[in-house]
């Protein structure tokens, strides 16, 4: 996933934008500290995603706080994963195996397991101004009786109230978890927008960020999107069309490439081993090569002329212009090589993989 755009939902250190709200977070201590005592735990690892690392050595001394005040353990070691973690797909197994509690903070479980406790981290800003808001951008009921309703983990806490809130206008709220890559019903992902496939002509996104309502409208096409930001304060219309244009330009700079470096990712939920494999066996001059974290600076020395991702899709999408060769989806390599057509690209998601 990004590194640039990895940053956690309200950062806008390169907006140019002072953030409206504070953040609160509860980090679900007790439940951390009942799990410490019923495992007898020596070890306790814990995981954030990038946005929230800086708050993480501030954690553990909570932690250890509420198990000596407790009484609950002689010690505990708590050991604090620094690999990159850009959701819940993102799992630092090696830390995981080495702990007897290990704690996955930002984001809900896209598989249950016994093995990791997910701390969501929901949002306390209030979601509801921003909708009032958006109600001017959006097609009334008397013109579209239906709207689909999505929104991030973070704001999942209050999604019964935004129900209530469009319902009261009069709207007929159409939501549906999409899969089981999903935890919630209405909940969508940078890589899964399945929930947002509902009989309505538009969709309400609440949430921060651009990528997560830009897929949604590729995913999409025949809906509109409008985006309510509560966080920023903002109500805008996703826009693909600059998008979609960066994205042809990249298919058509592959066009020429005779070699070719498939991406095979190694995080638990991010590899996408038939994929891989079958571009493998379309192309003898495709060459497979494995990564945890796939970055422009690792892929510099590989001397291919274009790149196919397997991994996170927003690998190629945020991150795409920084390689230094084009870097595509597997349906982009598809078009490139002269399999399907163009204009059949569609948006790269993620539907299984564990």
């Amino acid at each position: 996933m990004s590194q640039e755009s990895s940053y956690s939902e309200g950062d806008l250190r390169n907006t140019g934008m002072r953030l409206k709200h504070d953040r609160e977070w509860d980090y679900e201590l007790d439940r951390i500290a009942e799990a410490i005592e019923e495992r007898d735990a020596d070890t306790v690892g814990l995981q954030f995603p990038e946005g929230l690392k800086r708050r993480a050595p501030r954690v553990a001394d909570d932690i250890r706080e509420l198990v000596a005040e407790r009484d609950l353990t002689d010690d505990v070691r708590v050991l604090i994963s620094g690999q990159p973690c850009y959701g819940a797909c993102d799992l630092d197994t090696y830390l995981m195996k080495r702990s007897d509690v290990f704690v996955h903070f930002g984001h809900s479980p896209m598989k249950e397991t016994d093995k990791v406790i997910y701390v969501p981290l929901f949002s306390n800003v209030d979601v509801l101004p921003i909708i009032d808001e958006a109600l001017d951008e959006l097609a009334p009921p008397a013109e579209h009786g239906s709207i689909g309703l999505v929104t991030t983990a973070q704001h999942m806490n209050r999604f019964d109230e935004m129900c209530e809130t469009l319902s009261a206008e009069g709207y007929d709220v159409e939501t549906r978890r999409g899969d089981d890559r999903l935890t919630h019903e209405g909940q969508v992902l940078g890589c899964n927008y399945a929930s947002a496939d509902v009989d309505a002509a538009q969709v309400l996104y609440v949430g921060g960020g651009k990528f997560h309502p830009l897929g949604l409208a590729m995913e999409h096409p025949d809906k509109r999107v409008v985006i309510a930001d509560p966080v920023n304060n903002v109500v805008t219309v996703a826009d693909t069309e600059k998008f979609v244009k960066q994205r042809y330009a990249s298919v058509h700079k592959a066009m020429d490439a005779e070699t070719w470096g498939v991406i095979f990712c190694t995080k638990i939920g991010q590899g996408r081993w038939e994929e891989a494999d079958r571009i493998l066996d379309d192309n003898d001059d495709a060459y497979l090569i494995t990564l945890d974290e796939v970055t422009p600076d690792r892929l510099r020395n590989f001397d291919v002329d274009a790149f196919v991702n397997t991994g996170c899709p927003r690998i190629t999408t945020d991150d795409g212009p920084r390689f230094h060769k084009p870097m595509l989806t597997p349906g982009e390599y598809d078009a490139a090589v002269g399999n399907k057509p163009l204009s059949d690209i569609g948006f790269d998601t993620f539907h299984g993989t564990w």
